[in-house]
């Protein structure tokens, strides 16, 4: 029952739409509606609020990392590595948008963070090395989730593994689009607006 409870709360926890909450606020209109349509913070930089694109960063980073801790505090790290997996879900299928929500970039790396800071920061490494090469946040984010699986095995962090890959399938499907574009030469780079 405790383990239900816990993926409840971070399903909860994750689905929270700060991008959307942020951008409405500062008048800058639906996310929605603007660049991509996803609610994630690179889709907030598209509304060219660098400020509002780091507090959505930031919120959706925390989310998933407040879940874990959440969870651990109060019931060990099986329930922290449920409720983690279980806010990067609400992150990517909220129930509040119909079940269509952002590509979980921000919310991984801080359930990471929380899963095991030196897996975190080698994750947010990867993504961070290949942003400043390509300046493609979508190639970023491919790599940084496909190699945290190797990182937690790297690390002896076995019980991270299966978590790692739950996160990584669920980001290779909401980058479907990215991956195509990507293949076509076509993907837009991190700053532009369109």
């Amino acid at each position: 029952m405790s383990m239900i409870l816990w993926s409840i709360l971070g399903y909860l926890l994750g689905s929270i739409p700060f991008g959307i909450a942020i951008t409405r606020l500062l008048g800058l209109g639906d996310l929605r509606q603007i660049g991509s349509g996803n609610i994630g913070a690179t889709n907030v930089l598209r509304t060219g609020n660098k400020p509002a694109a780091l507090a959505t960063l930031l919120l959706d980073s925390g989310k998933g990392a407040i879940a874990v801790l959440l969870a651990r505090h109060f019931a060990g790290e099986s329930a922290a590595i449920l409720a983690g997996c279980a806010a990067f879900l609400g992150h990517c299928f909220p129930v509040w948008l119909g079940f269509r929500g952002g590509k979980g970039v921000a919310t991984f790396l801080g359930t990471l963070i929380a899963f095991h800071w030196p897996l975190g920061l080698a994750a947010c490494a990867v993504w961070l090395l290949t942003a400043v090469i390509s300046r493609i946040s979508s190639l970023s984010a491919l790599l940084a989730a496909i190699a945290s699986p190797l990182l937690a095995w790297g690390m002896g962090r076995n019980d991270l593994i299966l978590a790692c890959l739950f996160m990584v399938a669920l980001i290779l499907l909401r980058h479907k689009a990215n991956i195509s574009r990507l293949l076509d030469g076509s993907e837009p780079r991190i700053g532009r607006k369109d």
